[in-house]
């Protein structure tokens, strides 16, 4: 998350304090799982989250430090630069330099911090040095409860995840629809598994991680993706009919009435609608930020246009800049 500046507040009420202004991200992974209805994310979603993060704590490692609470609250989505950031850096410390004796969220909390932190409580030290590798068990959680669309908090604790958490994983995804060789899934899998090692020293650090198969293969976001992750990048539906696209001056008339409207909200940097497929009849209005994206998409959903009514979801921007269209976003 990108610091702005830092500034003294004189007037708080237990004296002078440090005030820290950051810039304002959206939605959390914590509210995306909630949306998500147990049913859990898409692959394109837990992909872009999981890339995202890795190298996130591959450069913070690569540093020396440890986050140290990385959970679903602490991940938040940049509509601004299209990626989700990590924030939250309240318990992270120095590797080698632990100053901090209760680290990491309980569900999130790798094993070796549980024994820390139950040391710690009967006034004891604990002889093994929690490093970088809690950041990666934390990560394995979130990405399990995003496959799965299930609070994972009473599982890890259980005795039966203690003795096989290998087994739970596998029942997981089994339990998940995954059928023969469902090689997106297995190798997603095994990614998480990788991360899941209760010996520290077996597990993946952030670097491996980013190396996995699951990261080479290309996925199209589903709907509801587009919905709830903004963009500067708006996506109209339920706009143009066939008719319109073959008439010329009709194709006119509408390109300038949609941009009309859509300058309402904001500067227009770029309109597009394609009159062959992939993204026939879609109208694509690039905005100069994020927050006239978002204003425009809230003011235009559900708006009759032509006697049709507007769906407007947001679009990838890096996609759009390719020209990449999704033909199915299902």
């Amino acid at each position: 998350v990108t610091l702005y500046g830092v500034f003294t507040n004189h007037y708080s009420a237990n004296g002078p304090s440090r005030c820290l202004l950051l810039e304002l991200l959206d939605i959390s992974v914590s509210e995306l799982l909630l949306h998500s209805s147990n049913q859990g994310c898409s692959m394109w979603m837990i992909q872009h989250c999981a890339r995202d993060v890795l190298e996130a704590l591959a450069f913070l490692h690569h540093k020396g430090y440890v986050h140290a609470d990385l959970k679903p609250r602490n991940i938040l989505w940049s509509a601004e630069e299209e990626c989700f950031k990590l924030i939250d850096f309240g318990l992270s410390f120095k590797e080698g330099n632990q100053d901090v004796k209760y680290i990491q969220t309980d569900g999130y909390r790798a094993p070796e911090a549980e024994l820390q932190n139950c040391l710690a409580q009967a006034g004891l030290q604990s002889e093994t040095e929690c490093t970088s590798a809690v950041d990666l068990w934390s990560l394995g959680i979130v990405l399990l409860e995003m496959f799965s669309g299930m609070k994972l908090k009473h599982t890890v604790q259980s005795q039966e995840w203690k003795t096989n958490s290998f087994a739970i994983i596998d029942r997981i995804f089994a339990s998940e629809g995954v059928v023969n060789s469902a090689i997106p899934a297995y190798h997603l899998r095994d990614l998480i598994k990788s991360m899941l090692h209760c010996d520290q020293g077996k597990r993946a650090s952030a670097e491996k991680a980013l190396c996995s198969p699951f990261f080479s293969i290309p996925f199209a976001p589903h709907i509801e993706d587009l919905v709830m992750l903004p963009t500067p990048v708006l996506r109209l539906l339920n706009v143009l009919s066939d008719a319109s696209l073959q008439s010329e001056e009709e194709y006119e008339d509408i390109l300038e009435d949609i941009r009309e409207e859509c300058q309402k909200y904001g500067p227009v940097v770029s309109l597009l609608i394609p009159k062959e497929n992939p993204g026939k009849g879609q109208v694509f209005v690039e905005y100069a930020n994020a927050g006239d994206s978002k204003a425009a998409q809230k003011m235009l959903t559900g708006k009759i246009f032509d006697g049709k009514f507007v769906v407007a979801t947001f679009y990838p921007l890096s996609a759009y800049k390719r020209g990449y269209l999704y033909q199915n976003l299902l």
